[in-house]
C-alpha cells in the first residue's frame, strides 16, 4: 500500500492497481486531477473541505466506475443521478474495495462549540492499520498502525490532539487538516508534536505530494 499526502485532509491510497482518495475537498487545489484517475472515495463528513460535490459529481459522470463511501449526510446529494455507485455507510460495517478491506468507525464530528450539535463524522480504518478519522478526536477502539492526526481546525486545541495520539497508540502519527496554519504555524505544531516535543509518538509533517 503506497500513500501519498494531498492538501488539508486528503490522501491518496494505492493498493495493487486501486486508486482510493479519502476527503478530496475544496482546500485541496489538486482534488480535480486525483479524481480523474480514483478508482473509489471515502468522504468522512459532509463539510466542503473534506468533500466537494459538484467536482466529485463531474468526475462520477466521466468515470463510470468510480464509487463514493460515506455518510448519508455527505453523499445524499449523489444518490439520484450516481444511485448504483454512491454507498452511505455507517459506523461498524465493512466493505472491500478491489480487495482492500475497509472498517468505518466513529460517527460524530468533533463539537465546534461547546454544547452545539455533533454532526455525522466517520473514521475509516483500511487493511494495513492505517486510519482516517475525519474531524473527530475519538479513539477508533481498534489497533491502528499509521494515525493520520488533524493539527489545525476551529474545533480542536493541540492538549486534544496530544491526548488522541497516546490514546489510540499508533506505531506512527501523519499530521493533516492542516490548511488554516501559516507556515509559522506549522513551524511550531511541528516543533510541539514532532519529534523531542510532547506527543507520545512523533506527528510527522509532510508537504502536499509526498508519499510515506
Amino acid at each position: 500500500m503506497q500513500l501519498t499526502k494531498h492538501a488539508h485532509s486528503c490522501v491518496k491510497v494505492e493498493y495493487d492497481d486501486k486508486r482510493i482518495v479519502i476527503d478530496p475537498g475544496d482546500f485541496t487545489p489538486d482534488t480535480p486531477m486525483l479524481l480523474e484517475s480514483a478508482d473509489a472515495v471515502l468522504v468522512t463528513h459532509a463539510h466542503g473541505d473534506h468533500v466537494s460535490i459538484d467536482t466529485l459529481a463531474h468526475a462520477m459522470r466521466s468515470r463510470e466506475y468510480l464509487a463514493v463511501y460515506g455518510p448519508e449526510a455527505a453523499v445524499a446529494s449523489l444518490k439520484h443521478e450516481f444511485t448504483s455507485r454512491v454507498h452511505a455507510v455507517v459506523p461498524g460495517e465493512a466493505f472491500d474495495i478491489g480487495g482492500l478491506p475497509v472498517s468505518v468507525h466513529d460517527g460524530l464530528h468533533a463539537p465546534v462549540l461547546p454544547g452545539g450539535p455533533r454532526e455525522p463524522n466517520v473514521g475509516y480504518l483500511l487493511a494495513g492499520g492505517v486510519y482516517h478519522p475525519g474531524d473527530s478526536l475519538d479513539p477508533p477502539g481498534v489497533e491502528v498502525d499509521t494515525l493520520l492526526v488533524p493539527i489545525s481546525g476551529p474545533w480542536m486545541k493541540l492538549a486534544e490532539v496530544v491526548e488522541f495520539v497516546a490514546q489510540v497508540k499508533p506505531r506512527r502519527a501523519v499530521a493533516i487538516h492542516e490548511a488554516l496554519l501559516s507556515r509559522i504555524g506549522l513551524d511550531l505544531v511541528g516543533r510541539i508534536l514532532g519529534e523531542g516535543g510532547v506527543s507520545s509518538v512523533p506527528v510527522e509533517q509532510f508537504t502536499p505530494g509526498e508519499q510515506f
